[in-house]
């Protein structure tokens, strides 16, 4: 057989390389279709992030809570599931400034001008709701009038003030000579009376319990105490001891020395030099810190 001529030869090598290059200009129709692939999956997720079921995401969080151990039932164990929501919802909820929302409790409410939101169902930063922060107010208004009456019923009037802060329920026993003597942690009878009235209606309670003791601003000697730290220390524990003497857990409750930080009045006061000089007991909010101010506010009506 004659070997080919270089003209064919030549030919051949040609149209190799023509169906090469035919065949590398349709890869970009690849790589396009899977940039139109992934722009359909990114519109597709934004388009689901963008829309809240206000209702659902709601059980979910309690189905989550209660499985994660704060003693309700979960979804696994037969409680309200996705699928189970006791809540009046109608759907996919659009959650947009202005806009009018959908409740769980089939009311419409919308969002103020600052895109806040004003309907109990609406899941603030850090994951609570406007529900709640009454819920805790609530419970908070149920010790202090416990305790109130308890304070009636044993004619102990004007010794504890009661408010609710950023940080919980703040109940304050001015450390006159009732609670302590001058320049000693020593509870008093009358001091203990007054505990006596508090310590039941806090014993139900879960949450963390915070006591700070305070001194007043006069700057005079502490003696036996080095200074007003240790002795608004002194008497902090001494409170925490009574207090998990008649019935709370120790795990609850800590003890704190405030010196003369945070007065109630400034020295000019005439009230700085009796007032100032206290002992709060402060019931911890069980609420994100987020919702401080939220819970204040709603304390304050």
């Amino acid at each position: 057989m004659p070997p080919p001529s270089k003209h064919g030869s030549r030919r051949r090598r040609g149209g190799g390389h023509g169906e090469e290059g035919e065949g590398g200009a349709e890869r970009w129709l690849v790589t396009y279709a899977d940039m139109l692939t992934l722009l359909l999956v990114l519109f597709i997720v934004l388009f689901s992030i963008s829309v809240v079921n206000t209702s659902k995401f709601i059980s979910l969080k309690t189905s989550l809570a209660a499985v994660f151990g704060d003693g309700t039932k979960g979804m696994l164990s037969g409680g309200n599931g996705l699928n189970e929501n006791d809540a009046d919802g109608t759907g996919q909820q659009m959650v947009m400034a202005g806009a009018p929302i959908e409740t769980t409790a089939g009311s419409t409410a919308r969002l103020g001008p600052a895109g806040q939101p004003h309907y109990k169902s609406a899941i603030m930063p850090g994951g609570y709701t406007r529900a709640d922060v009454d819920n805790e107010v609530a419970n908070y208004k149920a010790v202090e009038k416990a305790i109130k009456a308890a304070l009636r019923a044993h004619g102990v009037k004007g010794a504890v003030r009661f408010a609710i802060t950023s940080r919980g329920l703040v109940i304050t026993m001015i450390t006159n000579a009732l609670v302590f003597p001058g320049n000693s942690a020593e509870l008093l009878p009358e001091g203990q009376a007054i505990l006596a009235n508090v310590a039941p209606a806090l014993a139900g309670q879960r949450r963390m319990i915070e006591v700070d003791g305070y001194t007043n601003q006069e700057h005079t000697s502490t003696y036996p105490y080095p200074s007003g730290w240790e002795l608004s220390s002194a008497r902090a524990s001494a409170v925490v001891r009574y207090l998990t003497a008649h019935g709370i857990a120790e795990q609850r409750l800590s003890a704190v020395g405030m010196n003369d930080l945070h007065p109630l009045y400034p020295p000019s006061d005439p009230r700085a030099r009796t007032q100032n000089r206290r002992v709060e007991i402060v019931v911890l909010s069980s609420l994100p810190s987020t919702a401080g101010a939220d819970l204040a506010t709603a304390g304050s009506h």
